[in-house]
């Protein structure tokens, strides 16, 4: 099988890297075997970016390769270590490539040196129960899951960035033309369709450079698929101004240049959008008498068109300055009334799934109630499920957002089905309405029950338990007084009340 050179449109898979996982560990150190919660946050993954290069003019290393993806963020540590960020993946791509995703909307549209768009963001990375830590929750004993990086598969389409845009049958001598007046060096021979790929030429005239694209031969029917018009008519979508190349020379019985213009307007008309470029005529081949005669009988009736007509030759050079200059003067006024467009970067940023306002929406369906939102799906992601502390947090997490106020408001009752999460990895939950969520086996939650918790007492609680005493004391002596023989009811520490605990 030939392998290409020039790809034009290409569908590649890219991913972001993910983000490393958050760790929980507990400082030790001599005479502090449990001393809190040290333990790092994950480090972010990669993103996929595209970047416009001028020097790339092909999208064929994609075609080789169309999976990329960014490198994923290293995992946290203990001792308050985070771990790496990964590096980024830049791909590359020509001036004026337009991205669109899998459904064919356009994502971007990047023209201009510099250009770029992160096209698939990288995970974020989990945090460590060091992070998690708080005056409720001093020692978590859990750390948060690093989340997936984007992934999407998307189409890069090249449009050629050209000035001017040369079209016109197929041998109408374009690549001839082409080679005339510029350095360009394109494939010339005397057969149909030699040209298979769009062919870019700089063109200096007086004061400006442009640059003029070649356009692979047009054929009637071409904006129905017919040919090579189909695949290359895009890259004229960019040009400031069309030159239709009329072949005067040509053989071919039923064809004549104002035809050959007709059948051309007629495809440029079906394809859309170009209405309103400029268009110039060069009747080639004016070096053969035939054609130096055709030339002049059609010349009248295309001027009254309104269009502006230059007789070349490609292989005499006959007026080729001319048209330069003509070309020279439309792209000068384009350029002109265009502001200068710098280099941007552009994030791709999903609309949230809940809508507008909203963090969450819930759906009965198959009578399961879906949670859908940013937030929890990405909350789920961050989830140890075998950690059961940290699937407390989770459902704190939720009750705080007004999940379970939701379900309850929409009528869900205790042992039904919560689905939260992607469709394809989702994790289904038995609803169980205001009951305390966490790991019972830690006790209160944010506590360890590893780390010793002080039983000194307070000052309160020393002033409350003399005042106790002395009362027993007086209604003792008072019982003695009396005769009887006092009963206490409980026990004081021997100690002072007052005294400082060990």
């Amino acid at each position: 099988m030939a392998v290409p050179s020039f790809v034009d449109q290409v569908t590649l898979h890219v991913a972001g890297g993910n983000g490393g996982d958050g760790v929980a560990s507990v400082h030790r150190e001599k005479f502090k075997p449990l001393g809190g919660p040290d333990g790092g946050n994950g480090g972010h993954g990669g993103d996929v970016i595209l970047k416009v290069d001028a020097d790339v003019t092909t999208l064929i290393d994609y075609h080789h390769e169309p999976h990329r993806k960014g490198t994923n963020g290293a995992p946290g540590a203990g001792n308050n270590r985070s771990g790496g960020h990964g590096e980024d993946l830049v791909l590359l791509v020509p001036d004026g490539t337009v991205v669109r995703d899998e459904s064919g909307e356009v994502l971007a549209d990047l023209i201009g040196h510099g250009t770029e768009i992160v096209i698939a963001a990288g995970g974020r990375g989990g945090l460590g129960n060091s992070a998690l830590a708080s005056a409720k929750r001093k020692a978590p004993g859990f750390a948060l899951k690093g989340e997936p990086g984007d992934a999407l598969t998307i189409t890069l389409e090249l449009k050629v960035v050209a000035d001017i845009g040369l079209v016109g049958f197929p041998s109408a001598g374009k690549s001839s033309l082409i080679a005339s007046i510029s350095r360009a060096r394109p494939k010339i021979a005397d057969y149909p369709f030699t040209t298979l790929i769009p062919n870019l030429g700089v063109v200096t005239a007086g004061s400006t450079t442009f640059t003029v694209a070649d356009v692979p031969g047009l054929i009637e029917g071409a904006s129905e698929g017919r040919g090579l018009g189909h695949d290359f008519l895009r890259h004229v979508e960019r040009c400031a101004a069309l030159v239709h190349v009329i072949d005067c020379a040509t053989v071919d019985p039923g064809r004549d240049p104002l035809s050959d213009l007709d059948v051309i307007e007629a495809e440029l008309a079906a394809y859309g959008g170009l209405e309103d470029r400029p268009r110039l005529v060069a009747l080639n081949k004016t070096d053969v008498p035939d054609a130096k005669e055709i030339a002049g009988f059609v010349r009248a009736d295309l001027e009254a068109r309104g269009l502006d007509v230059y007789e070349v030759s490609a292989a005499s050079q006959a007026g080729l300055k001319e048209l330069s200059f003509a070309m020279a003067e439309i792209v000068a006024s384009r350029r002109a009334e265009t502001p200068v467009s710098e280099a941007t970067r552009i994030v791709l940023r999903p609309p949230a799934e809940a809508g507008v306002g909203r963090e969450f929406t819930i759906t009965l369906i198959n009578e399961q109630w879906v949670v859908r939102g940013e937030k929890p799906k990405r909350w789920v992601r961050q989830t140890d499920f075998s950690n059961d502390e940290a699937v407390g947090f989770l459902a704190d997490r939720l009750n705080r957002l007004g999940v379970e106020d939701e379900l309850l408001k929409l009528g869900a009752k205790a042992g039904d089905d919560v689905v939260i999460g992607d469709e394809d990895n989702a994790v289904v939950f038995d609803f169980d309405p205001q009951v305390s969520a966490g790991a019972e086996v830690l006790g209160r939650r944010g506590e360890d029950l590893r780390i010793d918790q002080s039983d000194r007492r307070t000052n309160v609680q020393r002033r409350e338990e003399l005042a106790a005493k002395r009362a027993f004391e007086a209604g003792a002596r008072e019982a003695r007084a009396e005769g009887r023989d006092p009963q206490p009811d409980w026990t004081f520490p021997e100690d002072d009340p007052l005294a400082e605990d060990d």
